[in-house]
């Protein structure tokens, strides 16, 4: 511990002990015990107490003090298990009587504060904290803490009940660490007291007839399984198993979701790997549980490695069971392969998707969020019926839209169940766009467009539903074959794309901004089939909505990109000369009154001069100085930064060859020849990208001087084999270019630099401490104020203790 820090801890221990004293917010204590967690990891915390005996007094004194705040007490019990955590520490602080002071009996525990979950929860971690050797265990058992932990799994408070069964699993497996964990062969009745405490608490809630005390065990054994992968989690199984197998013989299952984590959980450990009985387990579990609570379990197990084969097939079933019953409800003749049949689609689907709209949307949401998830990785079953899934998810999208044809009264129930429910639209247009990846029948990839254009067309459809109902679009156009041009579509696409162009010309032109920018990211992806698009983007450059602006910005300068551009001759002479989308653009970097258009502007000029775009080419040099022009006069941090990125760019170019497009790179730059060198100094010169980079190492926002501080360096790098003429360095040129630069930094940023030759600029590039001030801009701007003496100063200035102490605004 700092010196300093030793000299103000007394006072500060004083006022924490002193219930008048306004000392501190949880915030400032839960810094002060994270940095009690640095001192006591970095050293021994016997010896911080023996030189800190106010530390002891005020852990002594704080259960005994009447009126202390609820954070304080917390705070002084977490404070005493880290310190308690080292054991010489703890028979330090048991022999004075502070641990029992504070966790058992006659500390919190037994009086009035104990009703503040700060308290509870601060009592838990500490022993937490303190609880890593022996000799807590014993100290657990004599003051009879386990009960107390027991009681708290039940706690009001969420937090303390969940932090009272991980301390119960920490505390087992400490118990098992020793030589009775590591025998396979020992049975539970030969662990330690303490562990045997633990598992008889368990096995009773397993028994009880309270679903709570039900789930607690349950969420203990989850963790346990999860965490602890010694032999001993073997014998815990084979003894907690046959308990665990009878609540499948209650109606309902009590705890099913806890149920369901305990299983798979046993059934991912590696230390459980080879228990043939589980696989049974799992199959009755499947079968006894209500078709919501079986869905996660059977997406658990079809993700499981060696998983029987009957069983993936029982759980893939299972998941697959409510699409099979949307699609027999609208199915006059049976339909596609690859979904249950009779009576796989039994009475308690059909039950819980009519018992209820919520209940309905639940199942179903959760069914196409599974199976969406299961798509694309390793574990997909296979044969994967890719046909029966999209007429299933066609079917729900017209449930929902109101055009699909009951053939029964469950279809005509799940009709006005599903109506215009925004929920499952958004979970079936997101399986669609995933079903995307796959093959599928033309007739339904026809349907899947024709579904798709009602919802795109639909007045009813909200701005997040044709969102998705855009995003969905785009992933099966995208997934078609790529043409050459769009005369080489198929005619359902080209026929599909000729109905939705006037759809989203409306669409564009829609009073919500959210519509009008789905629209814009949609129109930027689908390039390769309307010469319309360009300019369709390109009227929304002037839309109301920033948001919008941005939007429209990114699509026209994807579209230039891709060579794609609208006809933009004037209506007065439709065959005179194009204007320019680049003027357009640097119109907007320099006129519009929102962040957000500009730092798109400076977005797709980067990547038009990264990739060579037309109308950069005819002269990079005049682009590159208007748009650093323009950038080093916003006051958006974000574009300023921006073009330095831009800058980074045209340096990779003009300082070439291009490597990797990276100058920070850990690999030297290669060496420039000095006459191509002198030339491309020159040309930094004329675009001015010093003056930008100087200007820019002494700005305000951190972010932008180290992206210039970082370009900098890169450049001086470059120029280290170029000559400067004999005396260039030490001419008045660079006295004035230093004295600016001086000025700048002080925050006078109104003088120009002016003209610069490259024998100046080198000079001064030369002459800076660019590492000096790079380590300074890498520490975060509060770095003082965080440190340990300022937090004790903030806390005593706080209490009246330092009048003269300012406490920091963070």
């Amino acid at each position: 511990m700092d010196p300093e820090c030793s000299q103000l801890l007394p006072a500060l221990c004083a006022a924490l002990a002193d219930p008048r004293q306004p000392v501190a917010d949880d915030t400032c204590l839960e810094k002060l015990l994270d940095w009690f967690k640095t001192v006591t990891e970095a050293g021994s915390s016997l010896l911080l107490l023996e030189d800190s005996p106010c530390l002891v007094e005020l852990l002594f004194q704080v259960p005994k003090a009447q009126g202390l705040s609820a954070g304080i007490l917390s705070f002084s019990l977490h404070l005493a298990g880290v310190l308690a955590a080292q054991e010489d520490c703890f028979q330090y602080l048991q022999q004075g009587q502070v641990l029992p002071g504070l966790f058992g009996e006659a500390g919190p525990r037994g009086g009035a504060a104990w009703t503040a979950p700060t308290v509870r929860s601060g009592w838990i971690q500490g022993l937490r904290a303190l609880t890593q050797h022996p000799s807590a265990l014993r100290f657990l058992d004599d003051f009879g803490a386990l009960d107390t932990i027991f009681s708290l799994q039940g706690d009001s408070s969420l937090f303390v009940a969940s932090a009272a069964g991980q301390l119960l699993v920490h505390i087992l497996d400490l118990c098992m660490r020793g030589p009775a964990g590591a025998q396979p062969g020992l049975q539970a009745r030969d662990w330690p007291a303490c562990a045997q405490r633990i598992l008889g608490h368990i096995e009773e809630s397993l028994c009880s007839t309270a679903a709570p005390r039900v789930t607690q065990a349950l969420n203990v054994l989850s963790t346990t399984f999860g965490h602890c992968h010694s032999p001993w989690v073997q014998v815990l199984w084979v003894r907690l198993s046959p308990l665990v197998a009878c609540l499948l013989e209650k109606d309902p299952v009590p705890a099913a979701h806890s149920l369901v984590d305990l299983l798979l959980s046993v059934a991912r450990s590696p230390a459980l790997s080879a228990e043939g009985g589980l696989w049974e387990t799992l199959a009755q579990t499947l079968g006894h549980l209500s078709p919501t609570q079986a869905g996660p379990l059977a997406l658990g197990v079809l993700k499981l490695q060696d998983c029987p084969q009957a069983l993936r097939t029982q759980a893939f079933d299972i998941l697959l069971q409510p699409l099979a019953c949307i699609l027999k409800a609208t199915a006059e003749a049976p339909g596609p392969p690859g979904l249950p049949a009779e009576p796989a689609c039994d009475s308690a689907v059909v039950d819980a998707l009519l018992s209820s709209r919520s209940a309905c949307v639940g199942l179903l949401c959760q069914t196409l969020a599974h199976l969406e998830l299961l798509l694309p990785t390793p574990q997909r079953p296979s044969p994967w019926p890719q046909a029966a899934l999209l007429g299933a998810t066609v079917t729900v999208l017209q449930f929902c839209c109101g055009s699909a044809v009951p053939a029964s009264d469950v279809g005509s129930r799940l009709c006005a169940i599903l109506a215009g429910c925004v929920r499952a639209q958004r979970a079936a247009l997101d399986f669609l766009g995933a079903l995307s990846q796959g093959a599928g029948p033309q007739e339904l990839v026809t349907q899947v467009f024709a579904v798709l254009l009602d919802y795109l067309t639909s007045p009813d459809s909200s701005p997040t539903v044709l969102r998705k109902a855009f995003q969905a679009t785009l992933r099966w156009l995208l997934s078609s074959p790529q043409p050459s041009s769009c005369c080489d579509l198929d005619p359902h696409t080209q026929r599909f794309l000729g109905e939705l162009l006037p759809v989203l010309q409306k669409r564009l032109c829609s009073p919500c901004w959210e519509v009008r920018d789905s629209g814009l990211e949609f129109l930027a992806q689908v390039t390769r089939s309307w010469a319309e698009v360009p300019e369709l983007a390109e009227q929304l450059l002037q839309d109301p909505e920033s948001y919008v602006r941005a939007s429209a910005v990114t699509a026209v300068g994807l579209l230039s990109g891709r060579g794609l551009h609208a006809a933009r001759g004037s209506p007065e002479h439709p065959g005179g000369p194009q204007k320019s989308l680049l003027l357009d653009l640097l119109h907007v970097l320099s006129a519009d009154s929102e962040g957000f258009p500009r730092r798109a502007v400076m977005q797709v000029f980067t990547e038009w001069l990264r990739d060579g775009h037309s109308e950069v080419a005819e002269d990079t040099e005049r682009f590159v100085a208007r748009v650093l022009q323009a950038a080093s006069q916003d006051l958006d941090w974000e574009v300023r930064a921006q073009g330095l990125e831009l800058a980074r760019v045209f340096l990779a170019q003009t300082l070439g060859p291009r490597g990797p497009d990276c100058p920070y790179a850990v690999a030297p730059p290669a060496a420039v020849p000095p006459c191509r060198l002198a030339q491309a100094l020159r040309v930094l010169c004329r675009v001015r990208l010093f003056e930008f980079a100087f200007r820019a190492l002494f700005d305000c926002d951190r972010a932008v001087a180290q992206k210039s501080c970082d370009l900098l360096l890169f450049l001086r790098d470059k120029a280290a084999p170029y000559n400067s003429p004999q005396g260039a360095g030490n001419g008045p040129d660079v006295a004035s270019v230093e004295a600016t630069l001086q000025r700048w930094q002080a925050g006078e940023q109104g003088q120009p630099l002016g003209p610069l030759e490259p024998e100046a600029a080198v000079a001064v590039l030369r002459a800076m401490d660019l590492e000096g001030l790079q380590g300074a801009l890498a520490e975060s701007s509060d770095h003082v104020e965080r440190s340990p003496q300022s937090l004790l100063q903030d806390m005593l200035a706080t209490a009246g203790i330092l009048g003269d102490n300012e406490a920091d605004c963070y």
